[in-house]
C-alpha cells in the first residue's frame, strides 16, 4: 500500500515551499506571484519509519471560472480524492480571509484527516498570532516556517502518527509483483491480456487507454505473481489532462510497490528519455527490472545478430545498467511471452540472493589483488571486510579507512566484480562505505 499527502490551500500561501521542505530538496516552483504553481508535482518523503508521496497542489480558488483556475480546482480535487491525509495551509502574514474558510469548508466535508498548518511562522510573535486560525473550526494547529524549517519536525510527527500502517494487507497474502511500463501505446495491455488469456485489460490502438494501474493475479508454473498494467507514461510536457497526471502519480506508485519492472519498448520505435527516466526510476528504487521488445514480429528482415544491435543500441544509451536482461516478444502472437515470467522469476530469486560473509570477504581479498586500492593523500586505502547487511533488495557495506577517498571508479569496478562474480541478473545492488 502506498501512502499519499497532499498539501492544500488558497494562492500564495507557501504550498510549494513547504512541499520542497518535506521532500528534502527544491523541486517546485516557488514565487510571491500566486497561481505560479499550475501542474502538480509530487516528491517522495519519509519520517518515523513512514514512507508517503506528497502532491503540491496549485492555489485554490472556489469561485473564478477561467479556464486555467478551474483545472486547477478540479486537481486539487483529485489530490484529495488520491490522499490519505491533507496539510491545509494558511499564511499568518495576511490572517484568515475569506478564501481560506471556503477551503475550510471544502475539506470538512471529507472523510480524511485534515492537519491545518499556519505557514511563515517566522518569529515567537507570528507563533502567538496563529492561534487566530482556530477559527477556521479545526482542534490542532501547526505553527511553522517552510523556509526555515521551525515546527516541520512536530507536524512530521502527527503525519507519521495519523497514516495507516503501509504493511498493512488485510491479511491478503504477499506475492512478488511484476509492473509493466512504458510509453502509451507499445502493448502493456496486450501482453497483459495475452498472459492472462483473457480481456482483463482494455486494448485499443488510442494511446492513453489504461488510466488507473490494474492488477490481475497470475498462477505459473506453481508460483503466483501479481501483474500490474500500468498508464502509458508520456513526457511530463504532455501530461495536460487532470486525469492524465494522476495516471503519471500511479504508474509510479506501481513502480515503488512491485518487485520487477517490465519496461515494454515498441520494437519499431526504439529507446527515447522517457523510457531511460523510467528505468532510472525503477533503479532509484532498487526494483528488478526487464527490458522486454515488443512488435518484434514487425521487424523486418530479422536475423540471429539483431536482438544484439538492439542490445548494444539500448546499453550504449544507458551506460550503466548492462546488467538489466533484454528480451524480444510478440503480445500479438505470444511468441517468447512466457519468456517475460520466466526472466522475471529469476530476477525475482537474484533480488532475493544473499552472499554467506566468508564467501564475500574471499572474493574481496582476491579482487584487491587484482586491482590494488589506491593511495590518497600519501595513505593507502584499505578494506578491511564486507558483509551484505540485507536481501531483497540486496546491500553491501564495506568497512575500510577514508570511504570519502575511493574513486568512483573504483566502486563501479567493485560492483562490475561482483556481478561477474555473483550474478544478480536484473538488480540494482546498493554499497554503501563506512569508516571502520
Amino acid at each position: 500500500m502506498s501512502l499519499t499527502v497532499s498539501i492544500v490551500g488558497r494562492p500564495n500561501v507557501g504550498k510549494s515551499t513547504l512541499f520542497n521542505r518535506l521532500i528534502g530538496r527544491r523541486k517546485a516552483i516557488v514565487h510571491d506571484e500566486s497561481g505560479v504553481t499550475r501542474d502538480r508535482h509530487y516528491g517522495e518523503s519519509f519520517w518515523n519509519g513512514k514512507s508517503f508521496s506528497v502532491i503540491d497542489t496549485g492555489g485554490y480558488l472556489p469561485d473564478e471560472g477561467d479556464v486555467i483556475t478551474e483545472g486547477i480546482r478540479e486537481q486539487v480535487h483529485l489530490a484529495i480524492d488520491e490522499s490519505d491525509l491533507i496539510l491545509f495551509v494558511v499564511d499568518t502574514e495576511t490572517g484568515i480571509n475569506t478564501l481560506d474558510h471556503s477551503v475550510a469548508q471544502m475539506l470538512r466535508k471529507q472523510e480524511k484527516p485534515v492537519l491545518l498548518v499556519v505557514n511563515k511562522c517566522d518569529n515567537e510573535e507570528k507563533r502567538l498570532e496563529a492561534v487566530e486560525f482556530y477559527g477556521l473550526g479545526f482542534d490542532i494547529i501547526f505553527p511553522v516556517s517552510a523556509i526555515s524549517g521551525t515546527g516541520t519536525g512536530e507536524l512530521l510527527d502527527s503525519v507519521a502518527e495519523l497514516l495507516p500502517d503501509e504493511d498493512d494487507t488485510n491479511g491478503t497474502p504477499e506475492f512478488p509483483k511484476i509492473a509493466f511500463v512504458g510509453r502509451p501505446n507499445v502493448g502493456k495491455s496486450s501482453l497483459m491480456n495475452a498472459l492472462l488469456k483473457s480481456e482483463r485489460c482494455i486494448v485499443t490502438d488510442i494511446p492513453g487507454t489504461t488510466r488507473d494501474s490494474i492488477n490481475s493475479r497470475l498462477d505459473y508454473k506453481d508460483e503466483t505473481f501479481i501483474l500490474v498494467d500500468t498508464a502509458g507514461l508520456r513526457k511530463k510536457a504532455k501530461v495536460k489532462e487532470n486525469i492524465e497526471f494522476y495516471s503519471t502519480v500511479r504508474t509510479d506508485k506501481s513502480i515503488r510497490e512491485a518487485d520487477v519492472i517490465v519496461l515494454i519498448l515498441d520494437a519499431m520505435q526504439g529507446f527515447d528519455e522517457q523510457d531511460k527516466r523510467i528505468l532510472r526510476e525503477a533503479e532509484n528504487f532498487n526494483k528488478g527490472i526487464i527490458i522486454a521488445l515488443n512488435k518484434w514480429d514487425l521487424v523486418p528482415d530479422k536475423d540471429t545478430n539483431l536482438l544484439k544491435d538492439f542490445e548494444t543500441y539500448i546499453y550504449n544509451k544507458v551506460k550503466t545498467l548492462h546488467y538489466i536482461p533484454i528480451v524480444s516478444i510478440s503480445a500479438l502472437t505470444g511468441q517468447r511471452i512466457e519468456k517475460v515470467l520466466d526472466v522475471s522469476k529469476e530476477v525475482i530469486e537474484e533480488r532475493r540472493k544473499k552472499i554467506p560473509t566468508s564467501k564475500l570477504n574471499d572474493f574481496i581479498g582476491k579482487i584487491l589483488k587484482e586491482r590494488p586500492l589506491p593511495v590518497k593523500r600519501g595513505r593507502k586505502l584499505k578494506i578491511q571486510y564486507a558483509v551484505q547487511v540485507k536481501s531483497n533488495p540486496p546491500v553491501f557495506k564495506f568497512f575500510m579507512n577514508n570511504p570519502q577517498e575511493l574513486p568512483a571508479n573504483y566502486r563501479r569496478f567493485i560492483e562490475n566484480k561482483l556481478r561477474e562474480h555473483f550474478d544478480f541478473t536484473g538488480v540494482p545492488i546498493t554499497m554503501v562505505f563506512r569508516q571502520k
